[in-house]
Parts: C-alpha cells; sequence; structure tokens
C-alpha cells in the first residue's frame, strides 16, 4: 500500500517575490519546494504562524549596520508561542533602478525602504543632490512604485537582480555605504521541542528587570558572566507601561541543553519577573563559543556529583 504524500509546508515572508528576506528562505533546505508566502509586513508574518496558517516565517531581525530591528525584537517579546528555530545571514548590497530611459541626472525622487535608504545617502548625496525620498515597504516593493503614476517615484533602491523581475534600467550599482554589510534573519515558528545543540550555537531570550534600582542591569549580566556565557547582543527596548521600564534582548553563545547555559537561564529566571524564552538554534556563521574547563558540562557535571556526595555522606 503507497504511502500518501507529506502535506506541503507553508512558509511567510516579507514579500514580493526578490527581497532580501526571500533569500534568507532561499537557505532553509526544508523550505525548499514547499508553498511560500509573500505577505506585506512582519506582523502578518508572524499572525501566518501564530494562527497556524504558515509552518514558519522568516523575518529579519538585525542588521550589521542599523542594529536591531526594532518591530522583530517587540513583537517576539509580545507575541506569545513563538519560537526562534534558524539563523540566516544575507550580504547586503544595492541598486538604483529607473524606468527604461531614465537618466541620473533626472532623478529628484527616490523611494526606499528606510533601512536601505540609510545605508546609500551618502551615494546618493554625491550623485543626486537635490532629490527627496519617499518611504517603500520593502526593497523590491520601491521598485514596483516606479510604475505606479500617483506617486511620482523617478528611481529605487533595491537588492540586485531587481531587473530580472520589473522593466527597469540599472542607473548604478554599489550604493551602500559599507560593502560588508550583513541582514540577520530568523525563522520563527510555533513553540516546538529544542532541538539538539550542534556544537556552534545561541540562545535568544527577552528578559525584564525586576525593578528599577542601581545594579540592577549588573545583577542580570552577573548570571551569564559568573557561569562563562558570552553575549552575542545586548538591546534595550522600553515596556511601554511607564518611563524608565525596559526589557533587554539577549542573544547568548551556547545552548539551553549546554549546562553553563541552562545554569544561566536558571539564574535569570529567579532574578526576573519575566522572561521570555525564544530558541536555541545553530549559529549562522558556525562559530563555535570558547570556554574555559571552569564553564565546560563536565565541570558542572563534577561539581553537581560533588554536592551530592556531601549530601549523602559519601564525600568521605
Amino acid at each position: 500500500m503507497s504511502q500518501s504524500p507529506a502535506p506541503v509546508r507553508r512558509y511567510s515572508y516579507l514579500g514580493p517575490a526578490g527581497t532580501f528576506t526571500e533569500a534568507a528562505l532561499k537557505q532553509v533546505p526544508e523550505a525548499a519546494g514547499q508553498d511560500w508566502n509573500p505577505v506585506d509586513n512582519l506582523g502578518a508574518a508572524l499572525e501566518e504562524v501564530v494562527s497556524g496558517r504558515s509552518h514558519a516565517a522568516m523575518i529579519a531581525i538585525e542588521n550589521s549596520i542599523d542594529g536591531g530591528v526594532t518591530v522583530a525584537q517587540d513583537a517576539l517579546a509580545t507575541i506569545p508561542g513563538l519560537r526562534i528555530v534558524g539563523e540566516y545571514l544575507v550580504p547586503v548590497s544595492f541598486v538604483l533602478v529607473a524606468r527604461p530611459g531614465t537618466r541620473l541626472e533626472d532623478v529628484t525622487v527616490v523611494s526606499g525602504h528606510p533601512v536601505a535608504y540609510g545605508q546609500c545617502r551618502t551615494w546618493l548625496d554625491a550623485h543626486t543632490t537635490q532629490h527627496r525620498h519617499l518611504i517603500a515597504s520593502s526593497n523590491v516593493q520601491s521598485a514596483a512604485d516606479l510604475f505606479d503614476p500617483e506617486k511620482g517615484i523617478d528611481a529605487a533602491i533595491a537588492p540586485p537582480g531587481i531587473d530580472e523581475h520589473y522593466d527597469v534600467d540599472v542607473l548604478a550599482d554599489g550604493l551602500a555605504e559599507n560593502p560588508d554589510a550583513v541582514t540577520r534573519f530568523v525563522l520563527v515558528s510555533r513553540i516546538v521541542p529544542v532541538s539538539e545543540p550542534s556544537g556552534a550555537d545561541k540562545t535568544s531570550l527577552i528578559v525584564e528587570l525586576p525593578e528599577d534600582r542601581s545594579g540592577a542591569l549588573l545583577d542580570l549580566l552577573e548570571q551569564f558572566a559568573t557561569r562563562g556565557v558570552n553575549l552575542t547582543l545586548l538591546a534595550s527596548r522600553p515596556i511601554g507601561d511607564r518611563m524608565g521600564r525596559y526589557r533587554f534582548v539577549i542573544d547568548a553563545e551556547g545552548h539551553v541543553k549546554d549546562a553553563r547555559v541552562a545554569d544561566a537561564l536558571l539564574g535569570v529566571k529567579r532574578f526576573s519577573p519575566n522572561v521570555v524564552f525564544l530558541g536555541s538554534y545553530p549559529r549562522a556563521d558556525r562559530v563555535v563559543a570558547t570556554t574555559r574547563a571552569a564553564h565546560d558540562d563536565d565541570a558542572f557535571r563534577d561539581a553537581r556529583d560533588w554536592l551530592r556526595g556531601i549530601i549523602s555522606g559519601e564525600d568521605a
């Protein structure tokens, strides 16, 4: 008796086709050949996951130039039932495109996503000195907006290869001020069991301080420092209920099944009134955490055995 084919999984991402988010999704092996659903914004992508209409969503969470994507951090802090299951890096570069026949000297209105515009502004100021910026919802949408006569756009900041999707001329490439710019994306699903450690992992949390007092942040950081857990990201976001109240977005080296990380998380949970565990997942750069012998799993295991021996009277 033949088996029925596996159900098709649906993945949501910031569309339309051709965005950097789609480029990140292309790095997910299990997403190949599945149903890809382009949406208009990050909130819609996560809502698809929460509702069960999508298996997972790819979202941008950090840029090497502009830092954290605050709308993503706030969403992960406030929408329950989500888990980061993968991390992907996409190099960022931009081209300036226009409708066929447009000359660079004719450009006065430039469409672009705010982050892309910030990375390309130096070039634009030097080559289109009188230009005005019109905000676009995505780097690909900026090119699509060229064909909306009501918007009056002359040129658009877009990703390389956009001319494969739209009838545009490339006026210039290499617009970004920093050629090494990278955007970090995460694949977000509903809560699932934590995967096994890969040996090069990252653990993400969102933590609130228990009170606004001198040394509170230091007490939080000591939960990691005393266990030898290095942090790769520490960003503050306002909670929003009153001034002076913040939550902290934290990325830590290691996996929750590593003894040092598990022990740090227990310390954080005892310390903080609200901890959101976002996931432990393989690092995109595959960098292995460097730890001292005092912080490896064997050292924690030996310490627990020593304590059990003391309690049971077997230490003698």
